[in-house]
């Protein structure tokens, strides 16, 4: 076989690709993850952990891109002078602390060239850079499997009841017991209602949020159960993968049935800051229209202008979220009419510290 070598640097060429290409599996070898696609690419999602060093940025990929149809070569030799000046930035300025021995994984869209030139640069100086088969399609096949696969694996303890009953508070402090959970508002970033939004808070996108959800799955141990809230498909603008809503709703739940008095000061309490932006609570109200008449929608509207959290909240309540609660969560989750059932009238942190104690005690899900 012809070896040839590099004329500045004098390497044997050959010697630098038996180990180039990894797996997944194999990520855990790597001292970091490096996502060489555009920010927009790397802001949709990208593997845990990652930095996003682009070798085109969002206006050269794309223009790149509308380049290739018509000129492929034109293409590759525009596109190869940008990432060859990213590449050299990241080096005179990024990498200049990286230790003789780094073993960096890159990654691209599906391990084509923009990783490729990553790597053999980083190659050439004598880092043993390695490239991830399939790049980030790899992942994402990845994720989408694990998805499917896993949730029906796990014996699922589904904590149901109306609006304003602490569901979310009560998994925080199984949690503390030491019980398996699953938080899935906490991954979406929004509190599942119409009003349930985050201040100063995006929620991430489908394919970030479906990569948070596999990662927490792959924590958890299928041996013991796992406690997570009832959820519709969709918390906020991300939908919750089928296979974890089928298995959510054949599974074993526990109800909460707090009275109306202490709902209400959970939900003030829990809900304050919307008191701070009447305009935006008004526009989250605005999409009630339709499900609710006009008159009521408006009132509504007036109180939330004014800070009547009190008097807006305790209607929601009886005009909106219970009638829906009733209608919905019986029938979708069908073990929730024989489920076993607690009437907390004290909804503090302490007091639901002893009730998932109580939980824990008195069920014998753990069997």
């Amino acid at each position: 076989m012809r070896v040839t070598r590099h004329p500045a640097t004098n390497f044997n060429v050959m010697t630098l690709l038996p180990d180039v290409r990894c797996t997944l599996a194999q990520r855990a070898d790597a001292d970091e993850i490096i996502d060489v696609r555009s920010p927009a690419e790397f802001a949709e999602d990208h593997l845990p952990g990652a930095r996003n060093f682009p070798v085109l940025n969002n206006e050269e990929r794309v223009a790149i891109g509308t380049l290739y149809q018509n000129a492929p070569f034109e293409a590759r030799k525009t596109g190869a002078a940008m990432v060859a000046r990213h590449i050299a930035h990241y080096l005179d300025n990024e990498f200049v602390d990286r230790p003789k021995n780094w073993r960096p994984l890159v990654y691209c869209w599906r391990g084509g060239m923009r990783s490729a030139s990553f790597v053999t640069w980083l190659r050439l100086i004598g880092w043993r850079a390695m490239q991830l088969t399939g790049g980030y399609k790899t992942w994402r096949r990845h994720v989408l499997q694990t998805l499917g696969d896993l949730p029906p694996r796990f014996r699922w303890r589904v904590i149901c009841g109306p609006t304003g009953s602490a569901k979310t508070r009560l998994l925080a402090a199984l949690a503390t017991c030491g019980e398996q959970t699953l938080d899935l508002e906490a991954l979406a970033a929004h509190k599942g209602s119409v009003l349930g939004a985050l201040p100063d808070t995006s929620q991430p996108s489908q394919k970030a949020f479906e990569t948070h959800l596999s990662e927490a799955l792959s924590t958890l141990d299928p041996a013991r159960p796992v406690y997570v809230e009832a959820e519709s498909r969709k918390i906020g603008r991300v939908a919750l993968p089928n296979a974890l809503i089928d298995a959510m709703r054949s599974a074993d739940c526990l109800e909460l049935l707090a009275p109306p008095e202490a709902r209400l000061r959970y939900l003030l309490d829990d809900y304050a800051y919307l008191g701070h932006h009447p305009q935006s609570l008004c526009e989250r109200l605005e999409r009630l229209k339709g499900f609710i008449d006009n008159d009521t929608l408006a009132r509504w509207q007036q109180w939330a202008q004014n800070g009547n959290l009190p008097d807006l909240f305790s209607e929601l309540l009886t005009r909106h979220y219970d009638p829906l609660y009733t209608h919905s969560q019986y029938r979708h989750f069908s073990k929730l009419h024989n489920a076993p059932r607690f009437h907390p009238d004290d909804l503090s942190d302490a007091a639901l510290a002893m009730l998932a104690k109580k939980i824990v005690q008195e069920t014998d899900w753990q069997k």
